[in-house]
Order: C-alpha cells, then sequence, then structure tokens
C-alpha cells in the first residue's frame, strides 16, 4: 500500500523490483505473467512498481510462476527496520537499479557476448573513463 506522504513502503517496492527482474530473466512479458497469474497487465504493473502490496498467496504464485523461491524476493534486504537497505558501500543497491534500466539490461546481455577478454576488459576501460569524465562535468 501506499502512503500518501510517503509513497510506497522500501519493502513492496524491492519486492517488486525483484519480481521484474525476475520476470525479464526469463523473458516474459508483463501480460504473459499477469495471465498466468489470473490478472491484469496494469495489476503486474502496481506489484513491480511497489504501489500495490503484493499479498502473500499471490506472492507464493508469482514465486512458482517464475520458478523462484519466495525468499528470492527478499533477498539484499537488511534484518532491521524491515526496510530495504540503502546503497551499500560496494554499490551493490546501485548496480541493481543500474540493470533494472532498458540500458544496464541490454548491456548486461550484450557484454557476456564479448568473447574475447582483451576487448571486454577494453570496453571496461573505456566505461570507467567516460564514467569518470561524467563526474568531473557538471551536469
Amino acid at each position: 500500500m501506499t502512503d500518501e506522504r510517503h509513497g510506497p513502503h522500501p519493502v513492496d517496492v524491492h519486492v517488486g523490483a525483484r519480481i521484474r527482474e525476475r520476470r525479464k530473466q526469463l523473458g516474459l512479458s508483463q501480460q504473459s505473467l499477469a495471465d498466468s497469474l489470473g490478472l491484469t497487465f496494469q495489476q503486474v504493473q502496481k506489484y513491480e512498481r511497489g504501489t500495490n502490496r503484493v499479498s502473500s498467496s499471490k506472492l507464493w504464485d508469482v514465486a512458482r510462476t517464475l520458478q523462484a523461491s519466495v525468499s528470492y524476493f527478499f533477498e539484499h534486504l537488511t534484518g532491521g527496520g524491515g526496510e530495504a537497505r540503502g546503497a551499500a558501500e560496494d554499490g551493490a543497491e546501485y548496480r541493481h537499479d543500474f540493470i533494472m534500466t532498458a540500458e544496464g539490461s541490454e548491456l548486461a546481455k550484450a557484454f557476456p557476448r564479448i568473447s574475447n577478454r582483451k576487448v571486454r576488459r577494453q570496453v571496461l576501460e573505456l566505461v570507467r573513463t567516460l564514467a569518470d569524465e561524467s563526474e568531473q562535468r557538471p551536469a
């Protein structure tokens, strides 16, 4: 559920992002997932954004449909106050958010197809250089 003042609960956002991530890993559309679950694709969209909370029974169905354990959807949450962890020192949350974008997903699919290790290193160095230059330039 959303709170008018604060937006969706961080755990709901996290679970939704994990649903989206797993759905994309399996190459399923929102419509095909919705059809499998007896939902509308709009409901799947709301789950994936965290604007609608997924009930425990529906999460069980989602996990079965997406061939994942229920615990998969809660991975990377802190044990403390139940909120999704902030940006980790190693940038794990930032990387996760990036992979969830269209560019990140495409890059993650294409990069491993570069079979030449030297070329992969060159691409990595190019990206590092561009990132460093981007950080130094004002937006």
